[in-house]
């Protein structure tokens, strides 16, 4: 109450780029495969100019079944989380930085997921000087 959005204009910087989307009819071998979405994220890094700094995945088993891969990059994080009764993932790549690419790290994990169908958002996340 009582905020303003901002504008976006000459005190704005871009401070992050996020790139994120959801994957539908995956190959299945692919999202069930714990070490193979962590090569896929690790290489994504790479790909992407970025700094990894750790990696962590979860394997999580039932009837929704599915992986979690987690990502921390000295220029922010990279994710996948994928859940095989859905035949489905969801990719979130954000950096900071001029020299990262994530949108390319995106392509990369689309080509390894191989999903028939899937969505892309990007956006701009901005600093804003006070003065």
């Amino acid at each position: 109450m009582g905020q303003k959005p901002i504008q976006v204009g000459k005190k704005e910087k871009v401070i992050g780029k996020h790139v994120y989307g959801n994957l539908y009819e995956c190959d299945l071998n692919a999202i069930s495969n714990e070490e193979y979405l962590k090569e896929t994220v690790i290489n994504a890094a790479k790909i992407a100019n970025m700094h990894l700094v750790d990696i962590h995945s979860w394997s999580f088993e039932g009837p929704k079944g599915g992986i979690s891969v987690i990502a921390l990059i000295s220029e922010s994080h990279i994710s996948i989380h994928s859940w095989k009764e859905y035949n489905y993932a969801s990719v979130d790549v954000y950096t900071c930085g001029y020299k990262s690419k994530p949108m390319k790290a995106f392509k990369y994990i689309l080509e390894r997921l191989k999903p028939k169908k899937y969505n892309l958002h990007k956006v701009k996340r901005l600093g804003y000087k006070l003065y």
